[in-house]
């Protein structure tokens, strides 16, 4: 197995949820031979499957490339965890498994967020630099946005329940040696979005 922390920095692409044979041309034809998955659309409705990731894995080496993270699984895996919720605990075991089965496989990081009511926009064709489009977020727009879960809850109890959450799983993550990569808040506003 390839020791991760060795490797010198380099280039690498993501930013798509699907390996397809066209996406992985694009990234050796840019250079690189590392990509990440951002929200890879992987069988599972509770965890992800050694075998999927493995396929995944497979994948990538037969096109020349290294798959060094996935980053985000399902929100459906987790989200019980992040609000403190009851099911929490089976969530956490499928967590973990997942974890085991990405170290099994040799995919070395999972990237993940803390966000139960995920990342914010208010716009997804602003126009950027040369008539790009991109993504933008008003705070004015949603600043009174109704609850997006069934209460408001506050930054102290979601601390609390990442604590509870990261104590359980970093010793998971270690053993199976794969490296755990948080996302900050997006956007990074410190107040609450929806009632979170």
């Amino acid at each position: 197995m390839t020791d991760w922390a060795s490797l010198p920095m380099r280039p690498g692409l993501g930013q798509f949820s699907e390996a397809t044979d066209e996406q992985l041309t694009f990234i050796k034809q840019c250079g690189c031979n590392d990509f990440l998955m951002n929200r890879a659309r992987l069988p599972g409705e509770e965890r992800w499957e050694f075998r999927d990731l493995m396929l995944l894995r497979s994948q990538a080496e037969n096109a020349g490339l290294r798959l060094f993270a996935l980053e985000n699984v399902p929100l459906r895996f987790y989200d019980q965890i992040m609000l403190g919720q009851d099911g929490r605990e089976k969530q956490f075991e499928n967590m973990a498994e997942t974890i085991r089965n990405m170290g099994r496989a040799g995919i070395p990081v999972l990237g993940y967020h803390w966000m139960p009511n995920q990342v914010w926009r208010t716009s997804r064709d602003t126009r950027v630099r040369g008539g790009s489009k991109a993504t933008a977020f008003n705070l004015d727009l949603v600043r009174d946005a109704p609850n997006t879960h069934d209460r408001e809850y506050p930054a102290d109890e979601l601390w609390e329940n990442y604590k509870w959450y990261f104590e359980r799983i970093l010793p998971v993550a270690e053993k199976a040696q794969v490296q755990l990569a948080l996302h900050p808040d997006d956007p990074p506003v410190g107040c609450m979005l929806g009632g979170v």
